[in-house]
């Protein structure tokens, strides 16, 4: 007979629904139709073999297994679950009527649940279109259960999963409390206190983070790019509930949860290698999945030794940092990936890394430094909003001195900035300075005339663009809210053009 079953597909990081049909009859052939990839396809000795091992008997009717709408391809292992379920129904075995039922998860030949990724979308799709029972494996339970309004049945066989279907397994839901989550934020346990010296890169990473702006770091080898770069998590205010399910839903989607994992309570770092491609960075594949700048999401991206990227790898970097998500676009679908992170880079000042360093001697002749400065376009600097030097540190700054400023106490006074920012921004979708649309930059970032001629000044003989010009505005504003300033003084505005190193540099 006929027998349907309910599961869901995740495209990007939403779950679309997919209907299991299951028709027994003929000889004994096991098809799936419905435009399924090679996993699925292999899926069929793994529930025979699953059913058989359960204790189960596998039908000798032929059967014809359609994944619907049919005119979208599926993809992964998730889909092994609800075939078995539906094949078993289709037998007899089961209670007929499963539509309050929603079941995901891949099964092993001896009738095991394995985890599958993207239960967390699949968990709000059930909710959305009023599902209220989502059978999963239970690697995947607490990930599931912090979406309200779906009881979540963690299962380990299918044995479990067919008593529950036919209401012999009375199994308790699962209930995470997701305040009591987010109330154990993991902290990597680097501080600001470890780093000596570099005090005015440090303020450069505090306005950075406070505002919500890109920054890049210019020194040589050993100078602390990295260190500094690392910390920065210890600095950056705490997630909010919605902030922490958007990450979970993108690394759901991308199967990086761990095992038994519920939310991504700290926010991400991500630092990719330089020899990623262009696909690894922003996302790909016939269904696309996300790529680093997504993963990233709420949380930083850091790329090291930013030239050594390729420019067309950097290039598509400019979109996600101008609109805070990535489109990608295939032939059978469109889908958009949020993408709305800090970006963090280090860089040489040259080739052999020594052109600032007083202790050591420069080995690049003039048309390498150009040419290893130009691998970065124009257009991608305009778009880091501060770029602030990081020099060699003296033996003195080393040696001496006790302990430095704490990460809590500047993440105090960034925490501080950033409510100001909330306040003025109330009502709409934005909450940080970085994020500023231009009617609201002349809103808020008014001048007087000082204040208009020094940044004409700047701006007339250093060539800075419009978009630049925008950005050290933006800059100004958040190091005002830093010192609780209602105004911008020609003070904010030295020092957020001071924060512009690289058009220094073409200047000279």
């Amino acid at each position: 007979m006929l027998f349907k079953t309910r599961s869901g597909a995740v495209y990007g990081i939403d779950a679309s629904l997919v209907e299991v049909n299951i028709a027994p009859r003929g000889n004994g052939e096991f098809q799936i139709v419905g435009l399924p990839d090679s996993a699925i396809r292999e899926s069929r000795p793994r529930i025979r073999s699953a059913i058989r091992n359960s204790g189960f008997r596998f039908p000798c009717e032929q059967i014809t297994v359609d994944l619907a709408p049919a005119n979208v391809r599926k993809e992964g292992s998730a889909f092994d679950l609800p075939m078995a379920i539906g094949i078993l129904g289709g037998t007899g075995l089961i209670h007929p009527d499963l539509s309050d039922c929603f079941f995901v998860g891949e099964l092993s030949l001896d009738g095991r649940l394995r985890p599958i990724r993207g239960v967390l979308s699949i968990a709000r799709l059930a909710r959305k279109i009023k599902i209220s029972k989502l059978i999963v494996p239970a690697g995947n339970a607490a990930e599931a259960a912090v979406v309200d309004g779906v009881s979540i049945y963690p299962e380990k066989t299918l044995t479990e999963a067919v008593d529950l279907a036919n209401g012999n397994h009375r199994s308790e839901p699962l209930k995470v409390h997701a305040s009591d989550l987010l109330a154990c934020s993991p902290s990597n346990g680097e501080d600001y206190r470890d780093v000596r010296g570099q005090q005015h890169a440090k303020r450069a990473i505090e306005v950075a983070i406070a505002g919500g702006h890109n920054i890049m770091m210019i020194g040589p080898p050993g100078s602390g790019k990295t260190m500094l770069a690392r910390r920065i998590p210890s600095v950056i205010p705490p997630m909010t509930f919605e902030e922490s399910l958007e990450t979970t839903r993108t690394h759901s989607s991308a199967g990086l949860l761990s095992n038994g994992g519920g939310l991504i309570t700290g926010r991400p770092f991500r630092a990719p290698h330089h020899s990623i491609s262009a696909a690894g960075l922003i996302g790909g594949g016939t269904i696309p999945h996300p790529g680093e700048v997504s993963l990233s999401h709420n949380g930083v991206l850091f790329l090291d030794e930013l030239p050594e990227f390729p420019r067309h790898v950097l290039e598509v970097l400019r979109q996600p940092l101008e609109d805070g998500n990535v489109t990608i676009a295939r032939s059978q679908m469109t889908l958009s990936f949020p993408s709305s992170f800090k970006l963090v880079a280090s860089m040489n000042p040259c080739k052999c890394g020594f052109l600032t360093d007083p202790r050591k001697e420069c080995s690049c002749t003039p048309k390498q430094i150009h040419n290893y400065m130009s691998r970065i376009s124009g257009p991608m600097l305009d778009r880091i909003d501060i770029q602030v030097d990081v020099p060699a540190v003296p033996y003195r700054e080393i040696a001496g001195g006790g302990p430095a400023e704490s990460s809590i106490d500047i993440r105090k006074r960034i925490v501080r900035a950033r409510d100001v920012q909330v306040a003025r921004f109330a009502g709409g979708n934005r909450h940080t300075n970085a994020r500023m649309l231009a009617s609201e930059v002349e809103t808020h970032c008014a001048l007087n005339a000082e204040g208009e001629r020094l940044l004409e000044n700047a701006i007339t003989h250093m060539g800075i663009s419009a978009r630049g010009w925008n950005r050290i505005l933006k800059v100004a504003r958040t190091i005002s809210d830093l010192e609780g300033s209602e105004d911008i003084s020609p003070t904010h505005i030295a020092e957020a053009i001071r924060y512009r190193t690289m058009d220094r540099k073409s200047e000279n």
